[in-house]
């Protein structure tokens, strides 16, 4: 700067107006030019800290969704074995005390419930935070955006079936059969306790206007539940699949 000001000062004191004017434009387009190189160097800077939050994101999203995919794989089978297993006590509605067969009965009182949580603490921090900024795909944003209420659905389904299980299928079921009757057929120990217990009456179960109503509506939500999961995993494998080839890039 002490060189830049003397040359100044000498100019000056020269007389050499044009001279000096002509250098005068040439520091500023020195000045500007430095302070272009410093703004582009803290662009480049910005850009490259936003990649690595965007991978870590990315990374973080990719587990979860890889996560949710086991899950819904499980839940598919489960809900498939789930109607399987109601359209067969559906069936055997009218069916004779004679005609019951063991198996038989075990299907009827077998609830075979297990709820499927799905994870979406990473999607719902994407969503609700700075997060969602660095992500640069359009086409990934809006899948994103969309996937919680996606996984809401999901579980507003969940409680429905949750809810006609405990509050209407149980309630029936123990009303009719007696709970010690299924875990004698488990334990040897338990068939003198059995002895004092009351009769089941299976027949009378199958009968009850309360138990084929809860059994249908359980039917209905669980095949609506099926095609929630297939539709939900197929959402989830596409977000994940982009959500690779980002990383990939």
């Amino acid at each position: 700067m002490k060189v830049f000001r003397k040359i100044r000062l000498s100019l000056v004191f020269s007389g050499k107006t044009k001279s000096y004017l002509v250098y005068a434009l040439g520091e500023i387009l020195l000045i500007v030019i430095g302070i272009l190189i410093a703004w582009k160097i803290n662009t480049l800077n910005d850009k490259q800290k936003n990649k690595v939050v965007e991978l870590k994101i990315y990374q973080t999203l990719n587990e979860e969704l890889a996560a949710n995919l086991k899950l819904l794989d499980s839940s598919i089978i489960s809900y498939t074995e789930s109607v399987k297993i109601i359209n067969n006590t559906i069936r055997s509605i009218g069916l004779t005390s004679e005609q019951l067969t063991e198996d038989i009965k075990q299907e009827i009182v077998n609830i075979n419930y297990k709820p499927t949580q799905l994870h979406n603490g990473a999607i719902n921090s994407v969503n609700s935070t700075n997060k969602f900024e660095f992500i640069e795909s359009v086409l990934l944003k809006d899948l994103i955006a969309s996937y919680p209420s996606e996984l809401d659905n999901f579980e507003s389904q969940e409680n429905k079936i949750k809810n006609i299980i405990v509050n209407r299928l149980q309630p029936a079921i123990e009303s009719h059969v007696s709970l010690l009757d299924i875990i004698s057929e488990r334990d040897f120990e338990f068939s003198r306790a059995k002895a004092f217990s009351q009769d089941s009456n299976y027949s009378e179960l199958l009968n009850s206007r309360e138990f084929q109503n809860a059994l249908v509506d359980r039917l209905l939500q669980t095949e609506n539940q099926l095609v929630n999961s297939e539709s939900l995993r197929a959402k989830t494998q596409t977000i994940a699949i982009k959500l690779n080839n980002e990383l990939n890039d």
